[in-house]
């Protein structure tokens, strides 16, 4: 499926296989300058110039996030601390040792690095950062200033995937209201996913790209089974390409539980407006031909010490969460790191419904 020989292909990445097959992206040096052309756009957005530490934390291989950042921190000019994930001690000692002032990785990572750095005894006056760039993954309002209080910066979201280059389709400004998409590079549609049609602007539709400048594997119409909405009010940032709003889902990820659509988003802003963590699992089962669903959530540290009613908190907030979705889930509030932690993807849902096909 090459647009031109295998010859002037000079890279591949490939998804990371969290469903189905994994796709493998080709990469001309074309496509790769202009990439990192895409990802330098979201540093500076980030407030990000020579004179900055960019520390990649993102996976690297084949996954696109480590190398699609760490190519526009070199675009910038930055200091580039090619981290990887992982190691999270090493991670904030090279960050104090080096005075890293930008961090790319996953907001579940960077939830966990701030978590990590209040534990070995630290705080934000310990470290330098004054922005983040947190993609690869779906979070909400409530967890950017969850880790905007940990870490003491500024978190602004980035959007890609693999099959169009990878991170920095889109990109926050000093706005946050939407992410601004690299529309030189990429045209935008919204769809209805059912049948196709395109949606006027400010519609919640799917999210469609065509690739306009790549080389080796340039896609028409893509799907990205993201929803979301397209805007064009004017940003005082001062850009002019279209925005996007953050996903508000997937048409293909979302859980139809009991026969109500679920999105784990709406979940997770329960949540965080109640004053739990981020750290949770949603588990789907389905008994004796009911659906159910259990929510694990951690304690802070300060709830599991304050010796809050376990049991009474539990039916608060399955109350609280039956409200958001209109179904009752079962809530187990755990002691804190009882929820496997992820230095990549978080997998926030386990579905052994599948399992019974």
């Amino acid at each position: 499926m090459l647009a031109t020989p295998l010859s002037e292909c000079v890279r591949i990445q490939s998804t990371s296989g969290t469903t189905g097959k994994r796709v493998v992206a080709f990469y001309t040096q074309h496509d790769i300058d202009l990439w990192e052309e895409c990802c330098a756009r979201a540093i500076v957005a980030a407030g990000g110039t020579n004179e900055d530490v960019c520390q990649v934390c993102y996976g690297y291989g084949l996954f696109t996030g480590g190398p699609g950042l760490n190519g526009g921190s070199h675009k910038v000019g930055c200091l580039t601390l090619p981290m990887s994930s992982g190691n999270t001690e090493r991670q904030i000692q090279f960050m104090r040792d080096l005075g890293s002032t930008i961090l790319c990785c996953t907001p579940s990572y960077a939830a966990y690095i701030g978590e990590t750095l209040h534990d070995m005894g630290y705080t934000t006056d310990d470290i330098q950062l004054k922005a983040g760039i947190f993609g690869a993954e779906p979070w909400t309002e409530e967890m950017r200033r969850d880790i905007e209080k940990s870490l003491g910066i500024k978190a602004y979201d980035i959007y890609g995937l693999t099959e169009t280059s990878g991170p920095g389709v889109s990109f926050e400004c000093s706005e946050q209201t939407g992410m601004h998409i690299n529309e030189d590079h990429f045209l935008a549609e919204i769809i209805d996913p059912e049948t196709g049609e395109v949606l006027p602007e400010g519609t919640v539709g799917e999210l469609v790209f065509t690739s306009l400048t790549k080389e080796a594997f340039p896609l028409l119409r893509y799907r990205t089974r993201d929803l979301c909405v397209l805007s064009r009010k004017k940003c005082s940032c001062g850009r002019t390409h279209v925005k996007m709003s953050k996903p508000m889902g997937r048409s293909d990820d979302m859980l139809i539980i009991r026969g109500v659509n679920v999105f784990p988003s709406q979940i997770e802003t329960v949540l965080l407006d109640k004053g739990y963590t981020c750290n949770y699992q949603i588990e789907v089962d389905r008994v004796n031909n009911t659906d159910t669903l259990d929510i694990n959530v951690e304690l802070t540290k300060e709830q599991h010490e304050a010796g809050i009613d376990v049991t009474d908190a539990e039916k608060k907030l399955s109350s609280a969460i039956k409200t958001m979705l209109g179904i009752s889930p079962k809530v187990h509030l755990l002691p804190p790191k009882s929820v496997v932690r992820s230095e990549g993807k978080a997998v926030r849902v386990i579905d052994r419904r599948k399992l019974h096909d």
